[in-house]
């Protein structure tokens, strides 16, 4: 679920609220959300990814998990992985699946799986994002991105373990590079395995990110998720993906 491939406003610490500052609990033992920022603001101090090392033996815990998800989903959802690659393939010239380069752990490069959605395949310094009725999607395409079922193959990716099931969204080099010298602490993204989900995404943050700002609530929610990282939050994290698959709004 990215936008060049989502609980309310820019971060964990800081989403689901109206702007009153009240606190928000999302189940029992996670940490009280705190009051929204402003649009832009930096992130509170708080939010940092050293609490990553700490986690040991939990994060391996969701390694596993990672493993046994990945391999149970690629055998259940075979049916239906082989059927949309025929419709893909009666839909419009091109390979089945898609490889882009993304950044990982530790910033080293991956490459990400996808089922094509566009007449193109980019991976170069500069790749534009997709936008409402982007003639480049295809038929097929433009449903796939809607469901985010074109992320499905990315489960090799979690097997192999350059992924996991969930964490922050990669985004391509080309916008790493283009978002990682203005927005704060874009970085630190990294300090975790990317996601085929994330908070951002089941908090909205869906489609293009057409500015700084965009992808600084996007950056805020992902060092959120990292600084309260818990195996019930990534619980929490799978279920909303559902919801929002069954309601899709704002990937095109």
């Amino acid at each position: 679920m990215d936008g060049g491939d989502e609980l309310g406003s820019s971060g964990l610490g800081r989403a689901g609220l109206d702007g009153g500052g009240l606190a928000l609990l999302l189940a029992p033992g996670l940490v009280p959300l705190a009051p929204a920022a402003e649009a832009g603001a930096p992130p509170p101090a708080v939010l940092a990814h050293p609490v990553v090392s700490r986690r040991g033996a939990a994060l391996a815990s969701k390694r596993a998990v990672d493993v046994v998800g990945s391999a149970l989903g690629l055998v259940l959802l075979l049916p239906l992985l082989l059927a949309i690659a025929v419709l893909i393939k009666c839909d419009s010239r091109g390979p089945v699946l898609f490889r882009q380069t993304r950044i990982g752990l530790g910033n080293r490069p991956f490459r990400v799986w996808k089922f094509r959605t566009m007449t193109c395949c980019e991976n170069g310094s500069v790749i534009r994002q997709a936008r409402p009725d982007d003639p480049r999607v295809t038929r097929i395409g433009r449903f796939l991105r809607r469901t985010s079922l074109d992320e499905l193959p990315q489960l090799v990716n979690v097997l192999l373990g350059s992924m996991s099931l969930v964490g922050p969204r990669p985004h391509a080099v080309a916008h790493d590079a283009q978002f990682a010298g203005i927005v704060a602490r874009y970085a630190e993204r990294h300090a975790m395995r990317p996601g085929i989900t994330g908070w951002a995404q089941v908090r909205g943050c869906r489609g293009e990110t057409p500015n700084a700002a965009a992808m600084q609530r996007r950056v805020d929610l992902d060092l959120a998720y990292i600084e309260h990282w818990s195996p019930l939050l990534d619980v929490i994290i799978l279920a909303m993906t559902l919801r929002e698959v069954v309601r899709p709004q704002a990937a095109y």
